[in-house]
């Protein structure tokens, strides 16, 4: 790759004490297609790739808007891209603290970031999550796919949340189950996509700290298992507000060898509840791809 290339951030997001996290390739927007951009995420062996546009800001505030693709599709969101996003923004600026106006193809929301020594502290608002109870048609598919028996106590346990597109939050006994689920992937694949479900996220008991762990598969946009999945994060937040958990710090990644940690925080207010959501974040180097012919 040739330096007069277009330049690349790798950003890994969602670090845990400092290490893992998922990498992502951010950069500025440039004029390639769609084909273009899901190749970028191939190419640099990351599972998201953000393109970043800056937009003329209210009164001064820095805005801009968001794409997000993994090397199958273009997606309407994504939680650690949008850290990631955030990340890369504020590094490039100047002072210790951060604050951005972000559009995404679905909403308009605040982000921000403070600078802590080498790394970058980011975060922003989630949008409203959807949650329901599962049809028995999207456990019979889903549950047996993870490796799980669709029995009636673990269907009632599920829930279906929507930050965006629908996928399950199912619980799992203990953090040992989580690390010794493993799923077909090829037959949640075909299960998601014949009932439009983004994935399945599925997480251990919160401890009384808030600590948990997850795993996110979803191989419906390309991703086998997620390092990290914040958007599901603040579905899971949303979902355990319900029963008196606001607060929630989940370990992702370990499975795939890139620890990763994602904190998330249920507020209510008086036009309803909303959910914070951030991460540890580094910028650790700059590649340069090819210019499109």
């Amino acid at each position: 790759m040739s330096e007069r290339g277009l330049p690349v951030a790798i950003v890994r997001a969602c670090l845990r004490e400092g290490a893992g996290g998922s990498p992502t390739a951010v950069m500025d927007e440039a004029p390639l297609s769609d084909d273009e951009r899901r190749r970028v995420p191939a190419l640099l062996g990351t599972s998201h790739a953000v393109f970043v546009s800056p937009l003329d800001g209210r009164g001064g505030d820095v805005a801009v808007s968001l794409r997000f693709f993994t090397a199958e599709r273009e997606l309407p969101a994504c939680g650690h891209g949008t850290i990631a996003a955030v990340a890369f923004l504020a590094d490039r600026a100047d002072g210790r603290e951060y604050r951005v106006t972000l559009h995404t193809p679905q909403r308009v929301f605040p982000g921000w970031a403070i600078r802590e020594k080498a790394h970058i502290e980011a975060a922003f608002n989630s949008g409203p999550v959807e949650l329901r109870d599962p049809t028995d048609a999207e456990c019979d598919l889903i549950l047996p796919a993870l490796g799980m028996a669709s029995d009636t106590a673990l269907a009632q346990s599920v829930r279906v949340a929507s930050v965006g597109r629908p996928r399950l939050l199912v619980p799992v006994g203990s953090r040992s189950a989580l690390a010794a689920l493993h799923p077909d992937l090829e037959l949640l694949r075909a299960a998601c996509d014949r009932l439009g479900i983004l994935g399945c996220y599925v997480y251990s008991p919160p401890a009384p700290s808030g600590r948990l762990a997850a795993r996110m598969f979803a191989p419906s946009i390309g991703v086998a298992e997620d390092i990290a999945n914040a958007n599901s994060t603040a579905s899971l937040v949303a979902h355990l507000a319900g029963q008196g958990i606001t607060g929630i710090a989940v370990d992702m990644g370990d499975s795939v060898g890139s620890p990763a940690t994602i904190i998330a925080t249920a507020q209510h207010s008086p036009s309803g509840a909303t959910v914070h959501l951030g991460g540890t974040a580094e910028v650790t180097n700059v590649v340069h791809l090819p210019h499109p012919q």
